[in-house]
């Protein structure tokens, strides 16, 4: 019976394990440019077990930042410090991979133990931001401008051009974020995609861009490099995104060679409450898995061995992405190992730890 700790094999990549490091943003690039911090970070949940390593979101265009913090790739001269990233991954047993994100009307914030508050120019924000309309994230936000069909073309070449050099630098696995109200997420959702063109109105049109994206990418990618997509699998919102969406969207990705749908939900507005408890994101991968025939990954507050063992077990996702509980203990999977009663797995150099 397939488990937590059976191989998990997409296209010409086997991930050890079916634990996955979440990405995670750490605020702390400057330009973009990754660092010691980021090496050290992802390096070490890779000696902690974790089957595949996903970076931060990396912004593919500086516009495209949370914060002026943030990883990330819109230049060559960022494929260096990512590809000595991707080798200390490598070296402890782990798969790399990145995630490539605009932040769209949510972009120029402070980090979080700054407040998050929005930032104009004069504290090293920007005015600039975009998105599919131009309706702004709250009335604290920038407002935004909405993209025309010509810098929609910029985007989708902005997201290629992330990808080539994700390549370069030795990422095996690629993820396109169009979840947490980021960017394309705003083109998905009715509640900030109020355009009356060939991107907005119709389901078809919410979620086109989300589709063209994909293709490019699964275009120039190896064949043998699996595309994930990341999604909000509802905004939890009456009248708004939502699962039945999902799912269908995720059937049409499928076709167009993505590989996984690593489903989470919400933050497509502020303030919205989802009703949060262990694991109550499974449901969301269990339900794409099944009615769009496509392998999931289920994340959102699971935190025990024997939990997310579960899950792979009953069938309901294919692989763990876990977040928090990371950064809590990197070396979560090892203690999974041993509860879970699987082989040890710890680096040589711990191993007397369980002796």
């Amino acid at each position: 019976m397939t488990d937590l700790f059976t191989p998990l094999n997409q296209r010409g990549v086997t991930f050890r394990n079916r634990i996955a490091v979440s990405p995670m943003c750490q605020y702390s690039s400057v330009d973009g440019y990754a660092n010691d911090w980021h090496f050290i970070h992802l390096a070490s949940r890779a000696v902690g077990g974790a089957g595949l390593v996903f970076t931060e979101a990396a912004a593919i265009e500086p516009r495209g930042r949370i914060s002026p913090q943030d990883l990330g790739i819109w230049t060559d001269q960022h494929i260096e410090g990512l590809a000595k990233i991707v080798s200390g991954i490598e070296q402890f047993g782990a798969i790399a991979g990145i995630q490539l994100a605009h932040a769209g009307r949510k972009a120029s914030t402070a980090t979080p133990w700054e407040g998050g508050k929005v930032l104009d120019e004069n504290e090293g924000g920007w005015r600039s931001v975009v998105s599919a309309s131009a309706i702004a994230f709250d009335e604290n936000y920038h407002l935004p401008k909405a993209l025309d069909i010509a810098e929609i073309e910029q985007i989708i070449d902005a997201f290629v051009q992330a990808t080539r050099r994700s390549v370069e630098a030795g990422f095996k696995v690629i993820e396109i974020h169009a979840a947490h109200g980021y960017l394309l997420h705003q083109f998905l959702s009715p509640l900030s995609n109020h355009r009356r063109d060939e991107y907005g109105g119709s389901w078809e049109n919410r979620t086109r861009l989300v589709r063209e994206i994909a293709e490019k990418l699964r275009g120039i990618l190896p064949d043998s490099y699996p595309l994930w997509v990341r999604i909000s699998a509802t905004d939890w919102l009456e009248n708004a995104w939502d699962i039945e969406q999902s799912i269908a969207l995720a059937d049409k990705l499928k076709y167009l060679g993505v590989d996984l749908i690593d489903c989470s939900s919400g933050g497509i507005l502020p303030n919205v409450k989802p009703p949060t408890h262990p694991g109550y994101q499974v449901p969301f991968a269990d339900r794409i898995r099944r009615e769009a025939n496509i392998p999931t990954g289920a994340v959102g507050l699971i935190t025990e061995p024997e939990q997310a063992n579960q899950i792979i077990r009953q069938g309901q996702a294919d692989i763990i992405l876990l977040g928090r509980e990371l950064l809590r203990d990197p070396y979560w999977p090892h203690r999974a190992a041993k509860q879970l009663g699987k082989d040890k797995v710890w680096p040589v150099q711990y191993s007397r730890a369980w002796i």
